[in-house]
């Protein structure tokens, strides 16, 4: 499991919010299984820290991700709030590779 947190916290909400782009669970669960680049996202940090994560899937593709740590029942969860593949441009910008 990721150092970030022992787990993930899914529920209907964000589970639908993640999947709106085409990114599924497995592949959010995928980056953080990997050593994503992970960086405070300060502009959407109003009612609680957020990060941002950026990562290959399974597939090698990268995918960008908004989550944030929750303590629940004593163990650190991630919670992904939205997901995304990578534009080529971003990918090129980050240095990461082509998605």
């Amino acid at each position: 499991m990721s150092l970030l947190g022992t787990g993930f916290d899914w529920d209907q909400g964000n589970e639908a919010n993640c999947q709106k782009h085409g990114v599924s669970v497995a592949e959010i669960e995928a980056v953080f299984e990997g050593d994503p680049l992970v960086s405070p996202d300060l502009a959407h940090s109003v009612a609680e820290a957020r990060f941002v994560a950026i990562g290959r899937n399974g597939a090698g593709r990268l995918v960008f991700v908004i989550f944030t740590l929750r303590e629940i029942g004593g163990r650190r969860m991630i919670r992904p709030v939205s997901a995304r593949y990578m534009r080529e441009k971003e990918c090129r910008r980050y240095g990461r590779g082509a998605g």
